[in-house]
């Protein structure tokens, strides 16, 4: 009989800066849920798989990128493959053995990244309203050249109050990063959860993600009355019922 799960809460060393998450330790493979741009681990969908995951005995893992939540740094100095750096040092540093990633929106990005980047430890991807290559169809041509001449862009948001900060740095950082310009090599397991109202993430550009990824073990599951945020308890429900065939699959 093995012990509880039990949380741990503390800073993983980077030399870039220090990153606050929070682990449970039980059954592999390790759950690592990746938050959406400018998010934390404190949202709806990580809590709710965190719960799932405490429930059933399951290792998971959640955590904040550089520069957002709890974690060190300033937002308006990341980038996106700091970002990735920061999802390759919980692989490395904090979760034990195989892992699953449950990506959302900018988060379903990073976890190709990281995927295709530790291929012996990914062993499945859960991707809700996955955004990956975001810097280049996400944005005007008119926002593209202010983020370029001015350095950064601020955009009303449609999630809280305070307006959302987009920089020159990530913007390019991105832009050299994109994926979905040919075969994504991934050979794991795949779900995709994509809402068919999503004003941020059109659902055909997750349709076509899947075309894309390597894997013959690729869903596409729409969600035709879906926002971005996929946080209903029957959109939460959906999730979970994913993360538990990449794992029965995996």
């Amino acid at each position: 009989m093995t012990d509880a799960p039990q949380p741990s809460s503390a800073p993983a060393l980077r030399p870039r800066s220090r990153l606050a998450y929070h682990h449970r330790r039980g059954t592999g493979p390790t759950i690592i849920f990746l938050p959406g741009y400018a998010s934390d681990m404190q949202g709806t969908k990580a809590l709710a798989l965190e719960a799932w995951a405490m429930a059933a005995g399951r290792a998971f893992l959640r955590f904040d990128y550089g520069g957002c939540g709890q974690s060190e740094g300033e937002f308006e100095t990341q980038t996106f493959i700091g970002w990735r750096d920061d999802v390759l040092a919980m692989i490395d540093d904090v979760a034990e053995g195989p892992v699953v990633l449950v990506g959302s929106s900018l988060g379903g990005w990073l976890m190709l990244h990281a995927a295709i980047a530790r291929a012996d430890r990914v062993v499945g991807l859960v991707g809700i309203a996955p955004a990956p290559d975001f810097t280049d169809w996400g944005f005007t041509l008119d926002e593209k050249m202010a983020i370029l001449s001015h350095g950064r862009i601020e955009r009303a948001n449609r999630y809280g109050p305070a307006p959302t900060v987009y920089t020159r740095g990530f913007f390019a950082s991105g832009e050299a990063h994109r994926l979905m310009f040919g075969e994504i090599a991934i050979d794991v397991p795949v779900r995709l959860i994509q809402g068919q109202k999503d004003p941020d993430v059109p659902w055909a550009r997750t349709c076509r993600l899947a075309e894309l990824l390597r894997s013959a073990d690729v869903q596409t599951w729409l969600v035709k009355d879906g926002d971005h945020r996929l946080s209903r308890e029957a959109d939460l429900a959906l999730a979970i019922r994913a993360v538990e065939e990449v794992i029965e699959r995996s």
